[in-house]
């Protein structure tokens, strides 16, 4: 893996994201990073560059965040570091199979986009992600309640998506906090319900 490289990405993520405050922000990217990176090392016969640099940029030109096409910020990035076209599409195609609202029920076709959608997906639940959904939720002018909703909509059949055997294993226990914060909402809700 090219350590200068990654390391440039590393920047390019920070400035590219520096004012998101709603759950997409530079400390998700490097989430997402080290999260792919421990997944990679435990599935063989990946590509650490195309994981990392797949990771680093997966949400450099996301639809909620960026009105961009053709991967205009990443493609720019790659391009501005001579990688080579080939290797370029191949990033690119893990950056594009990482969206859970355009790739639903579709499975990436490489190992590393595998990888790299399940980093995502894992940030997405647990501790991490009820706090992502409560400040997308804030930034987005959703109620708690709508907020919630997304439990159901979206993070809790994140874990059943799981790609790899690494990664089925990391989601059992963010998916079980997600449900016992569940059970603790249904309770203080009732509670003050019932007041």
């Amino acid at each position: 893996m090219c350590k200068e490289l990654v390391s440039k990405a590393i920047s390019f993520a920070r400035d590219l994201f520096s004012a998101d405050h709603g759950g997409h922000d530079a400390s998700h990217t490097m989430r997402v990073y080290r999260i792919a990176m421990e997944i990679a090392k435990r599935e063989p016969g990946c590509d650490f560059t195309i994981v990392a640099l797949g990771a680093l940029l997966h949400d450099a030109d996301d639809h909620k965040l960026f009105d961009t096409t053709d991967n205009t910020n990443a493609r720019r990035f790659l391009n501005e570091n001579n990688l080579p076209s080939e290797k370029t599409e191949q990033i690119l195609q893990v950056v594009n199979g990482v969206s859970f609202s355009r790739n639903k029920g579709k499975r990436p076709s490489t190992l590393e986009g595998c990888i790299v959608q399940d980093a995502d997906r894992l940030d997405a639940i647990g501790a991490i992600g009820i706090a992502r959904t409560f400040a997308y939720g804030g930034e987005h002018g959703r109620s708690l309640q709508d907020s919630v909703q997304h439990f159901y909509d979206k993070l809790l059949i994140l874990k059943d998506s799981m790609n790899t055997d690494t990664a089925k294993k990391m989601a059992a226990e963010r998916h079980a906090f997600l449900v016992s914060f569940l059970e603790q909402w249904q309770r203080e809700t009732n509670e003050a319900e019932k007041a």
